[in-house]
């Protein structure tokens, strides 16, 4: 976004490979993924897309988005093909909680108001100056006068909503998942505002889910193309080892600031590289709920399967399928802190703690074990080591309601913060978001208001 404003930028990427938590690498044709691969709204325009696909269309690079609808879900009541799109939940609560359709009903209904509220001002409009008065607040200002009570109610809990509708102990479960899935904790840690616009993008008539062609990596790689076409430049395994203000800059009250943001655990991923023969019908997306009995954020509870390769054949040789299941937030630290990567105490630990993962596959593929070519198993150190996450976590733990995220501004002039431990959510769409203010803070407000004219906001 700095570069396609015009000014001359200097990225310093500690990793080898860029993207971050989105980065992807190759090993014998097989294309593994670190991080995200559920996307949504990134084809759509105006005030309603995902926030990274705001900044994709301000540095005009286009994504190849691959479509789909479907995903599998395995939950203590059974295995349930779901969908996204207007009353495509109603087939499993039919199965499991007829009772409860009217209640979902009216949740959908209750969030129509919430959903059109939620996207009434695009991150993409934000700055961090008193000049937001003008390119946030009055360039939206009758949607935001529209919105009304329901924008106050999105900065609270989405437990609030839900406790006002939703009486069904499945749905309530249920949609702390989705809470879950969104922020790494349940309904009533997640601000109101990100499921609004998820349940305006998953539970639309026309709803749908969207992968790019070639990965997670291909958004990295468009990124990286919007810099360098700018004159700007990416530079690889470059650690910052010094910072560039004195030491007096940082007092003790901002560390102490810092230590008190309350963090997510951590993951155990799973990477396998598997032949694929006689297999027929495999979805890319697989959501595994061990047990409802502590929530959903209860230790190695949740884990979300994805196989890429599904949707895009190119992510793996021909006849394989590339596969990466994780464990997000739920895998304490304080297990590994004392190991050395590479140790026999932590390869033991590490096949240990995988065997939940590998569980979970077996019930999407029940002999992937002897089907697999290549394994990884990544843990909170792996984490930590190359994607300099303290103590590997999976984010920030703000929970609405009882604190905010601190915001890109910090006390030292010149300054700024970004990524998911500055603005709500968790991965892309907060890094893109809170990304994006930053940039636009940097550069005058008529520059900023072209840009939003640019991308139809």
């Amino acid at each position: 976004m700095l570069a396609n404003y015009g000014v001359k930028v200097t990225v310093c990427e500690s990793h080898s490979i860029p993207g971050g938590a989105a980065h992807a690498w190759v090993q014998d044709g097989y294309h593994f993924e670190s991080g995200p691969s559920l996307y949504s709204g990134m084809a759509a325009r105006g005030r309603a897309a995902n926030p990274i696909a705001h900044v994709l269309q301000a540095i005009d690079e286009p994504l190849d988005l691959l479509t789909y609808n479907k995903w599998n879900v395995l939950l203590p009541e059974g295995t349930f093909m779901t969908e996204v799109g207007g009353g495509a939940f109603e087939d499993v609560l039919q199965k499991v909680s007829p009772g409860a359709i009217s209640e979902w009903r009216e949740l959908q209904r209750v969030m129509q108001p919430l959903a059109a509220a939620a996207t009434a001002l695009p991150p993409a409009a934000l700055r961090a100056d008193p000049a937001v008065a003008v390119t946030a607040f009055a360039r939206y200002l009758p949607q935001l006068l529209q919105g009304g009570g329901d924008i106050r109610r999105l900065v609270g809990p989405f437990s609030d909503i839900v406790d006002g509708v939703v009486k069904d102990k499945f749905v309530r479960n249920w949609l702390d998942l989705l809470s879950f899935l969104l922020s790494g904790l349940p309904a009533d840690g997640t601000i109101a505002a990100e499921v609004a616009f998820m349940f305006n993008e998953w539970y639309k008539p026309d709803a749908c889910l969207e992968f790019p062609r070639g990965g997670s990596q291909a958004i990295v790689q468009a990124l990286v193309r919007g810099i360098k076409k700018r004159g700007g430049r990416v530079m690889l395994n470059a650690h910052v080892d010094e910072r560039l203000l004195p030491a007096s800059a940082v007092t003790p009250k901002m560390i102490q600031a810092v230590a008190e943001i309350p963090m997510n655990r951590s993951f155990m991923h799973l990477h396998l590289g598997f032949d694929a023969r006689e297999l027929e019908g495999l979805e890319m997306h697989h959501i595994v709920v061990n047990s409802w009995e502590g929530g959903v954020d209860t230790e190695q509870n949740v884990v979300l399967i994805s196989i890429p390769s599904v949707m895009d054949p190119d992510l793996a040789p021909p006849g394989k399928h590339t596969l990466h299941a994780y464990l997000p937030a739920t895998e304490p630290f304080a297990l590994w802190h004392t190991l050395e990567r590479g140790s026999p105490e932590y390869e033991t630990q590490k096949e240990e703690r995988s065997q939940v993962l590998w569980r979970a596959v077996e019930r999407i593929v029940p002999d992937i074990r002897q089907r697999t070519e290549i394994e990884m198993v990544g843990t909170p150190l792996t984490h930590r080591h190359f994607l300099r996450r303290h103590n590997g976590t999976y984010g920030p733990a703000i929970r609405a309601g009882q604190g905010t995220f601190p915001g890109p501004s910090t006390s030292i002039p010149g300054l700024m913060c970004c990524g998911d431990s500055t603005f709500p959510g968790i991965g892309v769409p907060a890094v893109a978001a809170s990304g994006a203010i930053v940039a636009n803070t940097l550069v005058p407000v008529w520059d900023h208001w072209k840009l939003l004219d640019s991308i139809g906001t």
